[in-house]
């Protein structure tokens, strides 16, 4: 069996092995303390070497560009609103002359169709009469044919 002495006192078996693990605990455990503080003292230096004027004026730096960045977009989006309010009044003036044109259309359409009537009633009236003057005239043709008719066969001779 393994035995081994410290501070005074022996151990054997398996308190050695209690002892040795209890040993090597507290050294990693003073090693993790020792990583722990070096980090600690890094950081610190770090941290005190920081500059802190350095800092304040890239942060105003940065704020001043975001501002500008800021009053661009205003600047954008305004002009983005007199554009649409400009294309929609061009949109209603454009749309009322269509609206007027539109009626203008109708409008001489109407006089169109109205005197296309006017003048499908004057060329049936003046049919009408140009039939009635062609019946009276072929009635009076005929009478006037018949009395020819009737006066030659009366009298064949008389001319």
């Amino acid at each position: 069996m393994a035995e081994f002495e410290f501070a005074g006192m022996t151990f054997k078996g398996g308190k050695a092995a209690v002892v040795f693990t209890a040993l090597s605990t507290l050294g990693g455990a003073l090693w993790a303390g020792f990583e722990f503080y070096k980090d600690y003292m890094d950081m610190r230096e770090i941290v005190a070497n920081i500059d802190v004027d350095a800092i304040d004026a890239r942060n105003a730096v940065i704020e001043t560009q975001l501002e500008e960045a800021i009053a661009y977009t205003r600047d954008i989006k305004n002009g983005l609103k007199d554009d649409i309010t400009r294309i929609e009044r061009v949109t209603d003036r454009t749309s009322g002359r269509v609206k007027d044109i539109e009626n203008n259309i109708d409008d001489r359409l109407r006089e169109v169709s109205d005197l296309t009537r006017e003048t499908e009633k004057d060329v049936r009236d003046t049919m009408r009469e140009v039939e009635n003057r062609i019946e009276a005239d072929m009635e009076k043709l005929e009478t006037d044919l018949q009395d020819k008719l009737q006066k030659a066969l009366d009298n064949p001779l008389a001319d």
